[in-house]
């Protein structure tokens, strides 16, 4: 570019110095004379050369929100860039492409809403298969692309691109290339190009092939939890979308999401330890998951510790941590989900206190009963922890009843508390699964008549279901009440959830969950 247009596209902000001096290769240069002669030509280059520029000029037709530029943004651009090129080209494929970011980070609306229409105002025959844990965010993604299409900024600048007519649905949607026609200027032909067929994992894709596939979080975080979900996605993505390729040397696999479990798709398919895999890793933050950041250069890109300095801040980091918990955290921020051992608890944290706090200092309390039906011996123990969430923000753990009862004495000693705590104590008994478990506490309620009184049905690990409660004691926001039941809470605790017994943290953790349950929680996506 000459220097004068160069200026006018940095007044403008269309495109970073460093594009600005890249050559233009396989351009006649009368054509490209034409071109610098008209904004809208210049416009269209620079898109042509740059899904980053791209991005942040179909921006304003995708979000409310005005763009917030990231260095993540555009490493990841000249990423899909390259991949695009070789299939654009027909080239042997070199690699698939998996990529770990965490949540609120531009990556779906990157990946799977401005990527596929940026590959098609180049190569107008290329064709997509797009998929998400859920059918209704993939068929959001389809639409807002569809949107972009079909808007008057896009058609003012690609004319020729439109899409057909007769297969014009947000599940399924074929782009046409308009061309003049020989037999006058005032006329055009289609020409028949490219689509995007979009569903969701465990989904059909019978009769459909690409040549590229984008799957965008293949499970949500409560997926995640289950180990039948799992075995469902990383099924679907190794003998599901394997199959639909347009060619096998060229067609290109897309994976982007959080990290979620160990054996979710990214650890699924990392562990096969393929080759031909290219994994781009970037947490949230480098002060706790440094090792997690692949390439290692990517380092040399955050500021203070953290990837993002607008959207993730500390601040919005250390939110985070409270909302998701630690195992949460270091999975969809830190990109390391592995399980908790022993020592979650800081039971150093635990705050002690013989302080009696009034009815109008507390928000709510409960009794949560871990049952089990075993009297004496080595087995498991019933625990009923009582705890309290204060106006202040903490939370105290009132008392702890523990023993070994039969199921005649156990349901005694649950009446006998209930009466001793008072009807202002909600009693939430624990659920076990199977029907002896349904009966069991059905019998209890039955005896608690006349007493705030529910059944619990938790599922998922032990572990994640504490970890909310770990964030709030490591952060110094749990009290205990002084009392001779402090010394084997607190060991259980220290040990967990590698200690031998596991009710009264199971217990704990229920009431804590019951208490905040009804907090409105802020969700990321």
């Amino acid at each position: 570019m000459n220097a004068e247009v160069a200026e006018q596209v940095r007044k403008r902000r269309l495109v970073s110095p460093r594009d600005i001096n890249r050559p233009v290769e396989g351009i006649d240069q009368a054509k490209f004379a034409k071109i610098l002669g008209n904004p809208l030509g210049i416009q269209k280059e620079l898109n042509n050369r740059s899904l980053f520029h791209f991005l942040q000029w179909a921006w304003p037709e995708v979000s409310t929100q005005p763009f917030v530029p990231n260095w993540h943004i555009e490493y990841l651009c000249h990423e899909l860039e390259a991949i695009a090129q070789r299939v654009g080209n027909k080239e042997r494929k070199k690699y698939d492409l998996l990529i770990n970011v965490p949540p609120g980070s531009t990556k779906t609306l990157l990946c799977s809403i401005i990527f596929p229409v940026w590959c098609w105002t180049r190569w107008y025959w290329m064709r997509f298969i797009t998929a998400s844990y859920s059918a209704t965010l993939s068929l959001e993604s389809a639409e807002y692309s569809r949107d972009l299409i079909k808007s008057a900024r896009f058609k003012e600048l690609y004319p020729e691109l439109d899409i057909k007519t007769d297969k014009d649905t947000k599940a399924n949607y074929k782009i046409v290339l308009k061309e003049k026609s020989r037999i006058s200027e005032f006329h055009t032909r289609e020409r028949p190009g490219g689509n995007r067929y979009t569903t969701s994992v465990g989904g059909t894709l019978t009769g459909f092939h690409a040549d590229v596939i984008i799957w965008d979080d293949a499970l949500n975080p409560q997926q995640a939890s289950s180990d039948k979900e799992l075995e469902i996605a990383n099924h679907w993505i190794d003998q599901t979308l394997s199959t639909r390729k347009t060619n096998k040397d060229i067609s290109v696999t897309i994976g982007i999401m959080q990290r979620l479990h160990q054996n979710d798709p990214s650890g699924h398919l990392l562990d096969k330890q393929k080759d031909n895999l290219r994994h781009i890793c970037i947490p949230g933050e480098i002060e706790h998951f440094a090792k997690q950041v692949k390439p290692k250069e990517l380092i040399k890109y955050y500021i203070n510790g953290m990837f993002d300095v607008n959207r993730m801040p500390w601040s919005v980091l250390k939110e985070l941590e409270a909302d998701l918990g630690q195992y949460g955290y270091a999975g969809q921020i830190g990109q390391n989900p592995s399980p908790p051992g022993g020592g979650m608890f800081k039971i150093e944290s635990f705050q002690m206190t013989s302080q009696i706090f009034a009815d109008t200092d507390i928000v709510r309390t409960v009794r949560y009963w871990d049952k089990a039906g075993t009297a004496g011996g080595t087995g498991a123990y019933t625990a009923g922890v009582k705890m309290s969430r204060l106006k202040n923000g903490m939370f105290l753990v009132e008392d702890v009843k523990r023993g070994r009862w039969s199921s005649e004495h156990r349901e005694r000693i649950i009446q006998q508390t209930a009466e001793a705590d008072g009807k202002k104590v909600h009693v939430v008994v624990e659920q076990e699964p199977g029907s002896g478990g349904k009966e069991s506490a059905e019998n209890t309620i039955r005896n608690l008549a006349g007493w705030l009184v529910e059944r619990d049905k938790p599922t998922g690990d032990k572990a994640l279901r504490a970890d909310p409660l770990s964030v709030q004691v490591n952060n110094g926001n749990v009290m205990l009440r002084v009392a001779d039941w402090n010394k084997l809470y607190k060991e259980e605790f220290e040990l967990f959830p590698n200690s031998t017994y596991k009710d009264q943290v199971d217990a704990s953790s229920g009431a804590f969950n019951f208490l905040i349950r009804k907090k409105d929680a802020r969700r990321i996506t």
